[in-house]
């Protein structure tokens, strides 16, 4: 999306990480798939990770100059929404485009109701009607055929992002 639509117009995707570590692992993963390979290593998208281990003056640069993607953790982002200070970083996200929960199925229980009404709380702030909740996982599908499987991520994708997710949204794979 940002290829086409082009960079520095703003935050327009959040990746939400249940672990620091997922973050830490991901944001390796896009520097090689971004990063390498451009002349000087310069991305024709950025990305930052936002988590409690950065720095004050890394959290001040990545607030004065917005990525593309941020990559962050539930509960980060929930502090985003209530920080003063951080406040500009939330106004630079007002046209998300994405917002993305990595591990899905590890949203259960009382942390599946948080991030469920942290959600909720973000199509509230973004206001942005075209936003797309996207949520990814190795290991959700149950037992039963393969449209079972789709219709119980359905279930559950739509009880976490606070609206309607048909089973023919899910997107899964088979091996053969």
């Amino acid at each position: 999306y940002v290829l086409k639509e082009g960079s520095g117009k703003g935050i327009r995707a959040i990746v939400i990480y249940p672990m620091n570590a997922l973050a830490n692992s991901q944001e390796n993963e896009l520097r090689k798939f971004l990063c390498y390979g451009y002349p000087d290593q310069k991305s024709p998208v950025t990305f930052a990770r936002y988590t409690g281990q950065e720095t004050d003056e890394t959290r001040q640069q990545i607030i004065a100059t917005p990525p593309d993607i941020l990559l962050t953790n539930y509960v980060m982002l929930e502090l985003l929404f209530t920080r003063p200070h951080e406040r500009a970083l939330i106004q630079s996200a007002k046209n998300l485009k994405f917002l993305v929960l990595d591990e899905l199925h590890t949203y259960r229980g009382r942390q599946g109701a948080d991030v469920a009404m942290l959600v909720r709380r973000a199509k509230n702030i973004f206001n942005s009607p075209n936003i797309q909740f996207v949520g990814t996982s190795a290991t959700l599908a149950g037992p039963g055929t393969y449209v079972e499987q789709k219709q119980q991520v359905a279930v559950l994708a739509s009880a976490i992002f606070g609206d309607i997710v048909k089973p023919e949204n899910v997107i899964g794979e088979t091996l053969k």
